[in-house]
């Protein structure tokens, strides 16, 4: 580490439930250096300890042993998954709620960026506007390190958008936990492994995150092997299962771009379907929702204009857009739990849904997971096969030795994971998923991208985690606060790229119903105006600079992406510490060009906009 750490939790070790969580006989005791400009992700599943050793950092609660370690004068912000509003009237009292309360005017600059108006009761706030207010607080606060654990749930395109900005352009050190593959990808440096009571680091952003994990466990297997330790390799059906289920996904994409394909050759310019590999009546015998014409209003405002579609047995479909947007208005209206104002919706009668929306106020506390699952038994009917109730756990990676556990002791992950377990035995031949990836690990988001995969039906998924979105949708429908639904062929990424293409010079735009001003996250290359006034403020130099640093940016992200891959190897530290201090310091030096090179650019295009 190249400077001095902020933060240091050294031979930490912790107690919970009576079981160590960290440290103890069965392994050594964590230590964890945080550096100034570190950005981190901490992964691990549910239940790990991620959200524990956040409050541990935060000095929240006190170790059985270790000592912590912070530099005179640092700054520690939590940015808590479930905030506490309790007492709070509005979402300005919340904020300026606490020993080091941010001021008010800096709430209010953070705020009126990320769309939300503090005076909002608290009481009436959605979920949305709660973690908006929260972000807020925790940014207005200007930490030394930020501790996020899953920022961007709850947070529509636009705002996720806006915060990857933010973090982007910030000068201090964050830990972030979040299952948004994407939001790691962009953001992280460094990666900290939470697993089975260790805390493993690599100098890696979360992008090689997945190739390191593969081969440590591959180490573990072999070393296992070696010493013909059968019940270590059995304790560890769980990693295993992880890596085979990633490798079918990879398999599972192939067909899901195939299906893409197919699904690309049906849709007409205005999202009407059209005759491709089949009849027109094979088409029509595999429609299950038929939406035509449909429009809605509440008010004077016209949420959904002039939609038309035809959904087919089989469809993976994805619906995304700002909050506010008319998601969940689209979402009712293709079930049949609303009318229309104009156009009809027909839905076949064989139709029989299930709606899973996350809530895991369904799941009772004193109720045990055999009671949630199997009514107290120890068989479970799953889709009409009868199976074990212990061995349905495992399918959704749980040790089944938690069968007896009480929910209310459970994380909110693990209980998350139970409520889709539950949901997903039920007989159905539509699923409705409403932001179905909040509080779930990674390697629950590889599951449940494999039962999606798998699903004999028709699956309606609103979500904002885009690579969720790209790994398992064929279809995707945008909607951007104006009425009007795109239809896509594809993902997340597909209907960015169509929107893209509509666009002139992108402007620093207002998200939708007012929402945030978006902060790209790397600049667009545009061709500079060939006259008006925002082009004659710029010098020779500054055209220059304009024309060519997207050109340049493109290079230093490769040549990031490039030593990236090379540290990736876990032996190069051992076999060539030189090479490795060496690309290490040039990513540095990239990162640090980069940064200056975006910002430069974002200058430019603000005196160009005028």
């Amino acid at each position: 580490m190249a400077q001095p750490p902020i933060l240091s939790w050294e031979g930490l070790g912790l107690q919970q439930g009576g079981r160590w969580l960290f440290g103890g006989p069965e392994q050594a005791d964590i230590d964890l250096h945080i550096g100034p400009h570190d950005r981190l992700a901490l992964i691990g599943r549910n239940g790990a300890g991620k959200t524990t050793l956040f409050r541990l950092i935060d000095d929240q609660i006190e170790a059985d042993r270790g000592v912590r370690k912070i530099k005179p004068g640092t700054r520690i912000v939590l940015l808590e998954q479930d905030p506490d509003f309790t007492g709070c009237d509005t979402l300005m009292d919340f904020a300026l709620r606490g020993e080091h309360a941010p001021a008010e005017h800096e709430v209010e600059a953070i705020a009126g960026q990320l769309g939300i108006d503090m005076s909002t009761t608290a009481k009436g706030a959605s979920g949305g506007e709660r973690r908006r207010a929260a972000i807020a607080k925790a940014l207005a606060q200007e930490p030394d390190l930020l501790l996020m654990d899953e920022p961007t749930n709850h947070l529509d395109l636009a705002a996720i958008d806006w915060l990857e900005g933010w973090l982007d352009r910030y000068k201090g050190a964050f830990v972030v936990i979040s299952h948004d593959r994407t939001f790691l990808k962009r953001l992280t440096r460094a990666t900290i492994w939470l697993d089975r009571g260790t805390l493993r680091r690599k100098e890696v952003g979360f992008g090689g995150y997945e190739a390191w994990e593969e081969q440590v466990y591959a180490e573990e297997a072999r070393a296992a092997e070696k010493l013909d330790a059968r019940l270590k390799l059995e304790a560890h059906w769980l990693e295993r299962g992880v890596t085979a289920r990633r490798k079918r996904n990879q398999g599972r994409l192939e067909k899901l771009w195939q299906m893409r394909a197919q699904r690309a050759a049906m849709i007409a310019p205005k999202g009407t379907a059209k005759l491709g590999l089949a009849t027109e009546e094979e088409f029509r015998s595999k429609s299950v929702i038929v939406a035509e014409g449909v429009s809605k209003s509440y008010g004077e405002r016209k949420i959904i204009r002039d939609f038309t579609l035809r959904i087919q047995r089989g469809d993976r479909i994805g619906v995304v857009g700002a909050n506010g947007a008319g998601k969940t208005t689209l979402l009712k209206l293709l079930t049949g739990e609303i009318a229309p104002d104009e156009g009809t919706v027909e839905i076949s009668k064989k139709l029989t849904g299930v709606m899973i929306d996350q809530q895991r106020s369904l799941l009772s506390g004193d109720k045990t997971v055999r009671q949630v699952l199997a009514e107290g038994g120890d068989w479970i009917d799953v889709r009409g096969v009868r199976k074990h109730v212990q061995g349905y756990l495992k399918e959704f990676l749980f040790d089944p030795r938690v069968v007896d556990t009480k929910v209310g002791i459970m994380s909110g992950g693990e209980r998350s994971r139970l409520l889709l377990a539950r949901e997903f035995a039920r007989k159905s031949n539509l699923l409705v998923l409403d932001e179905p990836t909040n509080d779930l690990d990674l390697e629950t988001l590889d599951l449940l991208q494999e039962v999606i995969a798998d699903y004999d039906g028709t699956v309606l998924i609103v979500s904002h985690d885009r690579d969720f979105l790209d790994r398992t949708v064929t279809l995707t429908l945008g909607l951007d606060g104006s009425g009007l639904v795109d239809i896509v062929a594809g993902g997340y990424e597909d209907w960015e790229a169509k929107r893209k293409e509509r666009k002139a010079p992108v402007p620093r735009a207002v998200g939708a119903g007012g929402g945030p001003a978006k902060v790209p996250n790397k600049p667009t290359p545009q061709s500079p105006p060939s006259s008006g006034r925002g082009s004659q403020k710029l010098s020779y130099k500054d055209q220059r600079d304009y024309e060519l640093l997207p050109a340049r940016i493109e290079e230093l992200e490769t040549a990031i992406a490039r030593g990236e891959e090379i540290l990736a190897d876990p032996e190069l530290y051992t076999r060539d510490p030189q090479k490795f201090a060496n690309i290490s310091k040039g990513i540095e030096n990239a990162r640090a060009e980069k940064d200056a090179a975006e910002e430069r650019w974002l200058a430019l295009a603000e005196m160009i906009e005028g």
